[in-house]
């Protein structure tokens, strides 16, 4: 793949290709000016692939350039996988996603709600209530389950997070849910959107009903069907000389960037952010699923399934969005898996209704807009900046069209 070729010339996809030159001049002028090592760029349409540009270096201590086979950790870009591949399971008869989770995983049962309070004295204190309601695995796919993050923001429920440490890297996905039992959960479930272990506890679920580790599972269902070559949750020896780096140090904010170690297998298989993929293969999965759930003749979802998976499953909740952080944005909802956009307007960014994205933590991010047969993907390995290269790239994605 380092000489892709493209199936038409850029008008032919209806892309301008001096806007497209002008994408790459600026990507090409910030990796000049020492803001992020390099990125590759994807954009397809119409079946067609119209634009591929991999600019940069691979590693900033090294000097192979980067590649449009270069390896990223993709991070969150896992959750639509997983959330996929849960819905296979739907289709299987294996649970309904209307099921308690409790029901597959009994760790899970009789969870408590934490809430901030004040003692006598004026101090914070972390309050429990019983849940009003547990649960469910639709509640994981949309990010409602009540779950958080401990990583990301400061609450009384998050120190409990970190104090048990549930987001230890050297435990199974057993141990997770295990850890999990034993803190308060952030939000009543089914109320409010935010971000959390949810996908990785659907990992757990889907090692306990398929009696598969999440890795193998993966592999003989999803990447081994889609001709997924370089997707899974390390890279083996022979390919990590493509392993795409980050600066030790972000070069704006100083701080120092820490990546996951990719170069033998994790224990812990992290369900919400553990693959690794290139943008060959992240491609393939994106065509399927703008292909109503089929490619090459392969079926990994049916149509209607795809069609549910991409609506917006939160718009009956009227707290959904009052928790700390929505990070889908302003115009979007969430459906299984993928922030949705419901309106033209309202968002940072142009887009279609109806079309569905999400990201990772060191600066990978994917959307498909159905509208327009497009998917763009843009990879790079910067946690820092990301935020702003998502809205930059799809600023000038957008542009590009005729």
């Amino acid at each position: 793949m380092k000489n892709m070729t493209f199936d038409v010339r850029p008008e032919e996809a209806g892309f301008s290709a001096a806007a497209l030159q002008q994408m790459t001049a600026c990507i090409q002028a910030d990796i000049d000016a020492g803001k992020i090592p390099g990125a590759v760029m994807l954009i397809e349409r119409n079946g067609q692939l119209a634009y591929a540009q991999a600019l940069g270096r691979q590693s900033p201590a090294s000097e192979p350039a980067m590649s449009l086979d270069s390896i990223f950790r993709i991070y969150s870009m896992t959750k639509p996988v997983v959330s996929i591949a849960i819905m296979m399971l739907a289709e299987q008869g294996r649970f309904l996603i209307s099921d308690p989770v409790s029901r597959y995983l009994p760790e899970l049962k009789n969870l408590q709600v934490g809430v901030a309070g004040t003692d006598e004295d004026g101090n914070a204190v972390l309050k429990l209530e019983a849940a009003r309601q547990e649960m469910t695995i639709q509640d994981l796919l949309r990010h409602t389950s009540g779950l958080t993050y401990g990583i990301f923001g400061e609450s009384l429920v998050k120190d409990c997070y970190r104090s048990q440490r549930v987001e230890a890297f050297d435990i199974t996905n057993t141990e997770l849910v295990k850890r999990l039992a034993t803190v308060p959960l952030a939000y009543q479930p089914g109320t409010v959107w935010e971000y959390s272990r949810s996908t990785d506890v659907l990992g757990a679920l889907i090692e306990r009903v398929s009696g598969l580790t999440l890795d193998i599972f993966l592999e003989q269902y999803i990447f081994a069907p889609l001709q997924m070559k370089d997707t899974g949750f390390w890279v083996p020896e022979p390919k990590q000389h493509r392993v795409a780096e980050a600066f030790a140090q972000d070069p704006e904010t100083g701080v120092q960037v820490r990546l996951s170690n990719v170069t033998r297998r994790p224990l812990f298989l992290s369900g919400g952010g553990g693959l690794v993929s290139t943008a060959a293969d992240y491609l393939r999965f994106a065509r399927m699923l703008l292909n109503h759930g089929k490619l090459d003749g392969v079926q990994i979802v049916s149509r209607k399934t795809l069609e549910f998976v991409r609506s917006d499953h939160l718009g009956e909740m009227p707290l959904a969005r009052s928790g700390a952080s929505y990070l889908p944005g302003p115009g979007y909802g969430f459906g299984l898996g993928f922030a949705v956009r419901l309106s033209p307007g309202g968002a940072y960014t142009p887009g279609s209704v109806g079309d569905y994205n999400w990201s990772g933590l060191a600066g990978t991010y994917f959307w498909i807009d159905p509208q327009q047969e497009m998917i763009a993907i843009w990879l790079m390995q910067a946690p820092e900046p990301r935020a702003h290269y998502r809205q930059l790239y799809r600023n000038l994605v957008y542009a590009a069209l005729l």
